[in-house]
């Protein structure tokens, strides 16, 4: 078999059109009008990096430069990984199969620790060396971005320069700085290294050299005497930063289908844990006018049906109501629902509630995060156990049907009280539970609390991996009540993040070890391979402990104390032992300011929209979807080239969201989950090809066929075409069901004529099948298919039933007939006539 490039691979993998790189909103530029390559990598699976909304910020302001080409990269999956290997191919980017190793800057976000070893596995498929040294100018430079980024140093050795902050304003002066470097004639790369280390919030690590002293701390010395410290980048006004309203519509499943409408960045409520709490400071609002606008231009470019408004807590926001207001009186008639997924216990009213569910019930997520008072003060969680139960209670009285509730073990000072009162809450609500007729569930996730950098619990301990491990075991057992559904984070997953959360620099040999020994995708539970970390740690004498379960003295260097958060260590200590004696701190929003260093008063300071008298906003004039006058149309379409990697439900979807862009009124399904009105006549394996399908969907009568076959058509991805459309036949008659004829071409070789012949002239050909429940079932396949013949050598005619119990798929033909491996089936051309 020969690979000669990634769209030989596609036929042979699954999901592939994660690797199609032709989704709606996607930009491709003319590379002989671009002067600077810039690929941005999501270092995991493309389902996971395409609901990374910090990927799609960072994508539209580089696009937006007349000279820059972004493009994306994700992780392979272990199956494209495989063949790339064998082939020799690189990992390349979406947009236009460009080979990493051939861009001029890759810039990678880091938003979770367990994707590390994925950063090694890119670059190793794309032929570029691990260690920034080891990279001359022949090499891309290699940048990185992202919350991880606020401990740089387990990382550092890997990088060339590292943002720490905000990133909208920073990757446009780095990119304006290599656009001067490049003209002049000593392109030497330090040249630019030290030009970047003049922006403020970058990271230079080749200028800071570390060493360990003889208690075992890192301790880095400055190259330069004026560059010493990295101060965060901010940006001030997020009301004016640029926002993606046509951001890419991914194929597949991603982990969060659906429109993201950032409302506000950082939060004030001060939560001691939470890196995001202190790191984003302060809170930035956007104006309810601009939201409604963003959201108007986003929903028309994409054809959402869910809004997802961002916010590290969304309930917190100046115009929470008035912005729900305006949007329900905007897209409730087109069935487009608002979901909440960061919210307190307190700030989800009734009345908020009543208007999330006018479209459907989505969920949310409540996090007490401690079960008793005395540990949420000391986690300055403000909130009571009254504000959790009246918010669970109401959720079930309103009709929802689950609720999820997070917590956390291992808190500082907690205690077996504390442990016993998780158990406590979570029974408290059951009985709320229990008052809704229907079948009702909490969901309850617990996980292992992990000290963060530039938080007050900077200092303390991560409890042992047996202490996690009895901690859960407990709570598993104290709730295996009915009606709760218990998760958990797997304690060793924990200490690995622990790990890379605190460590320096002697970790980046760890990092290399633990790829060498197999580590990839380390935060998925099938792939994690707890063994051979362990087996790292010894190779590279790596003290888990000394990074994890140690408590550490406030005067002690950390890693990370190079990177001004703006959040000053003064104040962290100082919350550090409010912690300590139960104290809880007021939130700065709308009170006196807490002096945490973050705010100039001048270009950083909180920004919210708390006069809403000024953004009122007239709503747009609703649909006319009230009327029930409504017709069937029967639409038919072609699916082919790439087309043919659209497995059927995300076929459905594509069509579904172009519908909505289009703005073409439909009728919906009446219940919990309204529905457009559309059905596919059948359902096209992954993989082939067809000339002509159907489908019927219910419209406003006022709708004209032309608008359907032009609009689609100008809206839907290469390979689907819509051919026709005209009124469905109203007639009741007997259903025939039509043969299918497929034309199946062989890429690599031949069909054997003699076996053709053989199973035209025999009687019965008895194949097994596995059904439905697993058991092995016998059938004649003789019954389901009609003819079989010759068109080519390499060209089969093959005309299959179509009926109910008499079906057979193309492949299963070619496999059974012909004995044909599944890699030459998968290669084969098979285009339904």
């Amino acid at each position: 078999m020969s690979i000669k490039s990634i769209q030989d691979i596609l036929p042979l993998i699954e999901q592939p059109s994660r690797y199609l790189g032709s989704e709606v909103n996607t930009i491709k530029k003319d590379h002989s009008q671009m002067d600077l390559f810039f690929a941005l990598v999501f270092p995991d699976l493309y389902e996971i990096g395409t609901s990374h909304f910090g990927l799609q910020i960072l994508y539209h302001i580089l696009n937006s430069h007349p000279k820059i080409a972004a493009e994306r990269v994700f992780a392979p999956a272990p199956d494209m990984e495989d063949y790339l290997r064998s082939s020799g191919l690189s990992v390349a980017s979406m947009e236009s199969k460009k080979p990493l190793n051939e861009f001029d800057i890759i810039g990678f976000s880091l938003l979770y620790e367990l994707n590390y070893t994925n950063i090694l596995s890119i670059l190793d498929l794309a032929g570029i060396p691990f260690l920034a040294r080891q990279r001359d100018g022949s090499f891309p430079f290699v940048i990185a971005g992202g919350p991880c980024t606020c401990n740089p140093e387990p990382m550092a050795d890997f990088f060339d320069a590292i943002v720490i902050g905000d990133g909208e304003k920073v990757i446009l002066k780095m990119c304006e700085a290599w656009f001067e470097w490049k003209t002049e004639d000593n392109s030497e790369k330090e040249t630019l290294l030290r030009q970047w280390s003049h922006i403020k919030g970058v990271y230079i690590p080749e200028f800071f050299s570390p060493q360990i002293d003889h208690y075992g701390f890192q301790i880095l010395t400055p190259r330069y005497l004026d560059y010493d410290t990295i101060t965060k980048a901010v940006v001030g006004d997020l009301n004016k930063a640029p926002f993606p309203d046509t951001p890419i519509i991914p194929y597949g499943k991603p982990i969060h289908d659906r429109l993201r409408l950032e409302i506000s960045r950082g939060c004030t409520r001060g939560c001691r844990f939470c890196q995001a709490g202190m790191i984003y400071r302060p809170v930035r609002e956007r104006s309810l006018k601009t939201l409604l606008s963003l959201s108007d231009a986003s929903v028309a470019a994409t054809g959402y049906e869910d809004i997802s408004l961002l916010s590290l807590s969304t309930g917190d926001y100046s115009c929470i109501l008035q912005l729900m207001k305006n949007m329900m009186s905007r897209y409730e008639n087109d069935r487009i629902a608002i979901s909440l997924p960061s919210l307190r216990a307190g700030t989800l009213t009734p009345d908020m509630m009543n208007l999330v569910k006018k479209v459907r019930k989505t969920g949310f997520t409540i996090a007490p995060e401690a079960g008793s008072q005395r540990l949420r003060d000391v986690i300055n969680k403000n909130i009571t156990e009254k504000d959790i139960i009246d918010t669970v209670n109401n959720a079930f009285l309103l009709g929802w049907q689950v609720v999820k509730l997070y917590f956390m073990v291992g808190l500082p000072t907690e205690t077996d009280d504390d442990l016993k009162a998780i158990v406590d809450l979570v029974k408290k609500l059951k009985p709320v539970n229990l008052k809704n007729r229907r079948k009702s569930q909490i969901n309850v996730s617990i996980a292992t609390f992990i000290p963060k950098a530039h938080t007050p619990f900077q200092w303390s301990s991560q409890i042992s991996l047996d202490e996690s491990k009895h901690k859960i075991e407990w709570l598993k057992k104290k709730l295996k009540i009915p009606g709760i559904r218990l998760k958990w984070q797997n304690p060793e997953v924990s200490i690995i993040e622990g790990l890379w959360a605190r460590g320096d620099r002697r970790l980046s040999r760890l990092l290399v070890n633990a790829y060498k020994k197999g580590c990839k995708f380390d935060g998925w539970s099938d792939k994690f391979r707890y063994e051979s970390w362990v087996a790292s740690f010894l190779d590279e004498r790596i003290d888990v402990d000394f990074f994890t379960t140690r408590y550490r003295d406030i005067i002690e260097p950390l890693p990370w104390d190079h990177i001004d958060s703006l959040v000053s260590k003064e104040y962290l200590i100082s919350e550090w032992n409010k912690a300590i004696r139960g104290e809880f701190t007021n939130d700065c929003r709308n009170g006196n300011c807490n002096q945490c260093g973050v705010c100039d008063f001048e270009t950083i300071e909180p920004k919210v929209f708390d006069d809403h008298k000024d953004d009122t906003v007239d709503s747009l004039k609703q649909n006319s979807n009230k009327t029930k006058d409504y017709k069937k149309l029967k639409i038919s379409f072609s699916k082919l080239d790439q087309a043919k990697y659209f497995g059927h439900l995300e076929m459905v979807t594509i069509f579904i969201r172009a519908i909505r862009r289009v703005g073409i009124p439909v009728k919906y399904s009446e219940g919990f989950h309204p529905k457009a009105l559309i059905s596919f006549k059948n359902a096209l394996p992954i993989g082939i090809e067809s000339l002509n399908e159907t489908f019927y969907l219910s419209v406003h009568d006022n709708v004209k066929p032309k608008t359907i076959v032009n609009g689609l058509n100008r809206h839907l991805p290469k390979g689907l075409r819509i051919l026709s459309c005209h009124l469905a036949s109203t007639k009741s008659s007997n259903h025939t069901f039509e043969p299918s004829i497929y034309i199946v071409t062989s890429k690599n070789g031949f069909f054997d004529e003699d076996k053709i012949n053989h199973f035209n002239n025999i009687s019965e050909f008895i194949v097994t099948r596995f059904n439905r429940k697993g058991k092995i079932k016998e059938i004649n396949l003789k019954e389901m298919v009609i003819n079989l013949n010759l068109s080519k050598p390499n060209q089969l005619r093959m005309i299959l039933r179509s009926e109910p119990g008499q079906t057979v798929r193309p492949f299963e033909v070619l496999e059974k007939v012909f004995g044909l491996s599944t890699e030459e089936i998968k290669q084969a051309v098979v285009v339904k006539q």
